[in-house]
């Protein structure tokens, strides 16, 4: 359960910073606003595998 918690904290730490990147700085440019959103998702999930993937489990 409280594996399930943390994996839902993460990925909507994620969201939220996806949703605020999009809004504040790259409202009206589509290319850029889909690239920032692959980075951040690709750190995100580096970051899952590099550190936190032993402490979830």
């Amino acid at each position: 359960m409280k594996h399930d918690v943390a994996i839902a904290v993460y990925l909507v730490a994620m969201g939220a910073l996806i949703i605020a990147v999009d809004v504040l700085f790259l409202r009206d440019h589509f290319w850029w606003r889909l690239g920032a959103n692959i980075g951040i998702v690709a750190v995100f999930a580096l970051g899952y595998l590099l550190f936190l993937r032993n402490v979830f489990r």
